[in-house]
C-alpha cells in the first residue's frame, strides 16, 4: 500500500458543496465571449450556468463555488439580487418574470475564487480547497447540463457516499471520438448491483487513440470527489501545455488503491462547449418549452423544408 493511501475513507458523508471551474477563455465563441463569459450565453431565456446551479440545487447541493478569471464578475452578478429590476416588474405586475428572476438568488449560496491563469482543470480545482476542506465535493464542468427528467448528480452523490472515493460519468461515444475525451477501462460492480449503469474504473487514459482505447467510455462533465484529490493534484506533474490535468491525480489516487467508479448516462446531455453543440442545446430546449415549442417547431420545419427544395434546385 502506497504511504498516500488513506488509512480510511470516508463512507458515509455525503458531498454538500459544489465546484464549478469557469475561467477559461472561451476562445471558441469568439468575439461574443470577448466581454461575456461563456457560462451566461443563454441557451433560450436562460443562461448556460444557470441550468447547472439549478442540476446542483436539485440534487441538494446549496453552495456553488465559482472558480473565475478576468472579466467574469457577471458571473456572480446573475445569482445576485435586482431590487430595482424586482420593484419594475412587480409595479407592472409581470409576476411570472419577477418569480424568475427573483430565483435565481434563491438557488443556492455563490462563493467566487479568481484564478490568475487557466492552467488546467485539475489547477482549477486546487483553488477550491480552502472552501471544501477535507469533506467530499461535486465538480461541475460550466459549459455542460444534464435534462431535467433524467437527472444523474444525485446517484452520484449518493454512490460516493458509500465508497468514499471517486465517483464519475460516462457517456458512450462511437470509436472515432475517443481522442477527444478521457476514456476508462472498467469491469462490472458486483458489490453496487443496486445502482443502475455502475462500473468500477480500473484505469483512466487522456485522449488515447483509437487503437490504444480501452473502451468507448468517455469521461464528462460531473465528478464526485474526495478531499484527497487537493493532495493528488499537488503530487501532479504538469502535462502537455504545462497544464495540470484532473484525470492524472484521480488516476494517481486509483493507483494508490481509491475506489473509482463510474455512472454511464443514458439520458441526454447538453454540451455547450462548442458553437455546435451550443445551438443544438437551444434549439433542443426551445423545442421543448410548453411556450414557444410549438410555433417554434412550426418554423423550424418550414425552414428545413426551405433548405431542401434549394439544394434541390441547385443539385
Amino acid at each position: 500500500m502506497s504511504e498516500h493511501t488513506p488509512l480510511a475513507q470516508a463512507h458515509g458523508q455525503r458531498a454538500t458543496k459544489a465546484v464549478i471551474p469557469a475561467a477559461g477563455l472561451a476562445t471558441r465563441f469568439l468575439p461574443a465571449t470577448k466581454a461575456v463569459p461563456k457560462e451566461l450565453l443563454p441557451v433560450v431565456d436562460r443562461p448556460v450556468l444557470q441550468y447547472i446551479v439549478e442540476e446542483a440545487s436539485r440534487a441538494g447541493i446549496n453552495d456553488v463555488l465559482l472558480i473565475t478569471g478576468r472579466g467574469k464578475t457577471s458571473m456572480v452578478d446573475h445569482f445576485d439580487r435586482q431590487p430595482y429590476l424586482e420593484a419594475r416588474l412587480e409595479a407592472k405586475g409581470d409576476m411570472e418574470r419577477l418569480a424568475a428572476v427573483r430565483g435565481t438568488s434563491e438557488l443556492a449560496e455563490i462563493y467566487t475564487c479568481r484564478q490568475g491563469e487557466p492552467l488546467g482543470l485539475g489547477h482549477a480545482v486546487s483553488y477550491a480547497e480552502s472552501h471544501v476542506g477535507d469533506a467530499p465535493f461535486v465538480v461541475l464542468l460550466g459549459d455542460e447540463f444534464t435534462e431535467e427528467s433524467q437527472p444523474l448528480l444525485p446517484q452520484m452523490i449518493e454512490l460516493q457516499s458509500r465508497t468514499g472515493g471517486i465517483v464519475l460519468a460516462f457517456i458512450e461515444i462511437p470509436e472515432d471520438q475517443v481522442n477527444r475525451y478521457g476514456i476508462a477501462s472498467v469491469s462490472e460492480a458486483p458489490e453496487y448491483a443496486d445502482v443502475e449503469n455502475v462500473v468500477r474504473v480500473t484505469g483512466l487514459v487522456e485522449k488515447p487513440s483509437r487503437e490504444e482505447a480501452p473502451s468507448n467510455l468517455a469521461v464528462v462533465g460531473r465528478y464526485v470527489l474526495p478531499g484527497t484529490i487537493f493532495d493528488a493534484i499537488r503530487r501532479t506533474k504538469p502535462g502537455s501545455g504545462g497544464e495540470i490535468q484532473l484525470t492524472d491525480a484521480m488516476a494517481l489516487l486509483l493507483a494508490e488503491g481509491t475506489p473509482v467508479h463510474g455512472i454511464v448516462y443514458r439520458g441526454h446531455r447538453y454540451d455547450t462547449g462548442m458553437p455546435l453543440g451550443y445551438l443544438q442545446a437551444v434549439v433542443q430546449l426551445a423545442s421543448e418549452r410548453d411556450d414557444l415549442g410549438p410555433a417554434f417547431t412550426e418554423w423550424l420545419k418550414s425552414f428545413v423544408a426551405g433548405l431542401d427544395r434549394n439544394a434541390g434546385k441547385a443539385a
